[in-house]
């Protein structure tokens, strides 16, 4: 009983300091009409416009076979983008029917099954609602991660169903991918207490499941006795990013540090990453987490991020448009340095064996917070921005 007292205490005691810190920021402009033209270290010239507004908090993206572009919401809602491609895309005004309510946090990430031009799966993440109500000052509530598909035909989504629903936890992110092997690979966030070391909790992991939902049988803790067979690795914090490598089928994904140490991580199965015991960032007073970020049956992170940029979503780009970049890797960042108004595009280089050549900030001087990052059938890059202004952007090619 005492254990769980402290456990409690210390839990409301970080929350608390997490939701009372101030917030240091700058006001950032208002997102122009016309395009933006930036110079860039290695493609140079780029043009970025603003494609459509009038979304509520978007999370997540997945372009469909007809170029129309899916747009998943906090605010709880899948939104369609016509003809995203397009010089003149346009945002349908009604949402798509058939997705279920969602809760207080709403929708997080959207997958297409791989093969969607035939069965029309539509994978989506959110947090549903715990019953053990409101936490501290009534605006943190416990929530459970799940994992659902539905029919997406016709314009609206039928035939829902669940996959996977963790236990309740405090609300954190997540992010679903399709494998090359053709799992379904979903992030999970475990900032708070103990749950990320926990194998029989869901949270603080990187989970692998077939596309029905099953458990592939060969997860690294499948038949491993007090261990959840759909977790592939552990050790992780609050993980907002998640990516395939369009190569080597690696998977990677990036979490959020406390304060400072944000990381990439190459996924290995069975891996441990540290967290909350092991990490490159610092409390939130400044206070150190670890006296070493690392230690035996640790992994390494590939990337790590010295002060943080809150990272969003990732993206290896392979396309033609950015012929300088191919093979780069694209973070989106929604402030570096805890500092508001400080968002944009991360881009880092690699040589063939993830080894970080150089870096680049990119979009610092719209000053927003960028949600998702994906490369669009064009072969241009797309984003979303959340804060003060809610758009779809897309970058080209300058022409200069």
């Amino acid at each position: 009983m005492k254990r769980l007292l402290s456990l409690g205490l210390l839990l409301s005691a970080c929350m608390a300091s997490a939701q009372q810190a101030p917030q240091y920021g700058v006001k950032p402009p208002p997102l122009a009409a016309t395009p933006y033209i930036f110079d860039t270290a290695e493609q140079h010239g780029i043009k970025v416009s603003v494609l459509v507004k009038g979304f509520k908090r978007p999370f997540g993206m997945a372009f469909l076979p007809d170029g129309d572009l899916l747009i998943a919401e906090r605010g709880g809602d899948l939104r369609i983008v016509r003809r995203a491609t397009s010089a003149q895309p346009m945002l349908d005004p009604e949402p798509v029917p058939g997705m279920p309510k969602t809760g207080r946090a709403g929708l997080h990430d959207i997958a297409l099954h791989p093969d969607f031009t035939h069965n029309h799966w539509l994978y989506f993440t959110y947090l549903e609602d715990a019953p053990d109500g409101p936490l501290l000052d009534g605006t943190t509530h416990r929530s459970a991660l799940t994992l659902k598909r539905g029919k997406f035909e016709g314009g609206r989504l039928t035939n829902v169903e669940t996959l996977i629903t963790a236990g309740s936890s405090w609300p954190t992110a997540s992010r679903v991918r399709f494998g090359k092997d053709g799992k379904v690979w979903v992030t999970s966030g475990g900032p708070f207490d103990n749950q990320s070391q926990e194998l029989g909790s869901l949270y603080g992991k990187v989970l692998r499941l077939n596309d029905d939902g099953s458990i592939p049988r060969d997860n690294p803790f499948v038949g491993k006795k007090g261990a959840n067979p759909a977790v592939y690795s552990y050790g992780h914090r609050d993980q907002h990013a998640l990516a395939i490598h369009p190569v080597t089928g690696q998977v990677f994904s990036a979490e959020h540090g406390p304060n400072g140490g944000d990381e990439l991580n190459l996924i290995k199965p069975g891996a441990n990453y540290g967290w909350p015991h092991y990490s490159y960032g610092r409390n939130y007073d400044g206070t150190e987490i670890s006296a070493a970020p690392l230690a035996p049956g640790i992994e390494k992170p590939v990337v790590v991020w010295l002060p943080s940029i809150a990272p969003g979503s990732i993206l290896f780009y392979e396309g033609d448009a950015f012929p300088a970049w191919k093979g780069n890797l694209f973070v989106a960042s929604a402030r570096r340095g805890e500092i508001n108004g400080t968002g944009g595009l991360e881009r880092v280089v690699f040589n063939d064996a993830f080894g970080e050549l150089r870096r680049e900030s990119l979009l610092t001087q719209l000053g927003k917070r960028v949600r998702d990052v994906v490369q669009g059938p064009d072969g241009n890059i797309y984003i979303v921005t959340d804060g003060d202004e809610f758009a779809l952007m897309r970058i080209e090619p300058s022409g200069r």
